[in-house]
């Protein structure tokens, strides 16, 4: 079998091209500051403080550029101690960085199981990476004994049922490719799949679109050697038992079972989420953010009207002009369509949300009473945060 490390020498992941940074920065979740703030910080995190992260898993650097291009330009300091076992990733990851001129991280070549060895740190960021340990709870542990107090952790890991036809393959690949190359597994994986039934779990999923985007997102969909998913039952025993609990998903709308038919009385809310996967079916990774299992609830909350809120993913002008006209909102995320509304008294709220002002600023600008503002905010927040399109924080105070 091929190991993990001589996987990512040979096709680091994702595919990138440092040279593309001088046009675009690829930006997502986890790791973008103003959801970090939102989840990890209530919203009203002291950003004049220098922020210690590590990036443990670092891969070819999406996560670790996100995050240093936008504290760079938002003139805030930082710390970043990057950590990979692959030396090609590591090296797209440097020559990204250095294209944009990037300073204040540091790379190692190392495992995330040592991540206490290179100190502690207020953010983790691990993407992609816990699923491939051979024991995914040592990675958890190992970077719960590196988090500083007050800090979180931002990760991502593969779900099931969303990756339906994904492990037969993997599995059927690992029997027939033992002892061959790199570059032999994957051009006779290619043709496999090329000629796959139209009714195979894999050739049927609408999900999944890494094996078309590179030949690294191939491979790292269908030849990985060292690969599991969770369901969330099993990712809240695993953070549980590792000295974590969930702060919450970055689009909990997408496991709110009451956005999918009615919640049985007395169901608690693990199950209900269990269950919303489950009826989902599209869900193939769950992104979320974690704080130590005895911490206070960390996500903000819009009663404090001292917090910033923020749109993200739609122009502010465009949606308050939506909203006027009494049109709805669609949305689409993670395979899944659903349509928003807001009442049209609510977009003079919206056109004020420049990622500066606070609630109160919003209020006094829109010339609402205190009732009225509270009011109509609140069905904003309802109809927005769970679909991560309105954020709170200061970070551009």
């Amino acid at each position: 079998m091929v190991t993990v490390k001589e996987q990512y020498e040979s096709y680091p992941y994702p595919e990138r091209d440092p040279k593309d940074e001088t046009t675009r920065l690829i930006t997502g979740s986890p790791s973008h500051p103003l959801e970090m703030d939102h989840w990890l910080w209530r919203g009203s995190r002291d950003w004049s403080q220098p922020l210690r992260v590590l990036v443990a898993g670092g891969g070819t650097g999406d996560g670790l550029i996100q995050l240093a291009t936008l504290l760079t330009a938002a003139k805030k300091p930082y710390e970043i101690t990057y950590l990979d076992l692959s030396t090609a990733s590591r090296g797209v990851a440097e020559a990204r960085a250095k294209v944009r001129g990037l300073s204040g991280i540091t790379f190692h070549t190392a495992s995330l199981l040592d991540a206490a060895d290179y100190g502690s740190f207020d953010y983790i960021d691990c993407c992609g990476v816990l699923h491939h340990l051979p024991d995914p709870e040592a990675g958890f542990a190992a970077l719960r004994a590196a988090l500083a107090p007050g800090g979180g952790l931002g990760f991502m890991v593969y779900a099931p049922y969303g990756r339906s036809g994904v492990y037969p393959l993997q599995e059927a690949f690992g029997a027939l490719f033992e002892g061959l190359a790199p570059q032999e597994r994957l051009a006779r994986a290619q043709r496999l799949v090329a000629d796959l039934p139209e009714g195979h779990p894999f050739a049927a999923n609408r999900n999944l679109g890494d094996h078309h985007a590179s030949d690294a997102g191939f491979y790292d969909l269908l030849l990985h050697g060292q690969d599991r998913s969770y369901a969330v039952p099993e990712l809240l025993q695993t953070l549980a038992q590792t000295g974590w609990r969930l702060a919450g998903f970055t689009t909990p709308a997408l496991y709110d079972l009451a956005q999918i038919t009615e919640v049985p009385e007395g169901m608690d809310a693990a199950t209900q989420m269990a269950t919303a996967e489950k009826l989902r079916g599209t869900i193939r990774m769950h992104t979320a953010y974690a704080v130590p299992a005895a911490a206070e609830d960390t996500r903000a909350a819009p009663s404090d009207r001292k917090l910033v809120p923020h749109l993200r993913g739609v122009q502010r002008a465009a949606l308050a002009k939506a909203v006027a006209q009494g049109r709805p909102l669609p949305v689409k995320i993670g395979g899944v369509q659903a349509t928003l509304t807001l009442p049209k008294g609510t977009a003079p709220l919206l056109a004020g949300v420049d990622g500066r002002r606070s609630l109160s600023d919003i209020a006094q600008a829109a010339r609402f009473d205190p009732i009225t503002f509270g009011t109509g905010w609140a069905q904003v927040h309802k109809a927005l945060e769970p679909w991560g399109l309105l954020l709170y924080s200061s970070l551009l105070r």
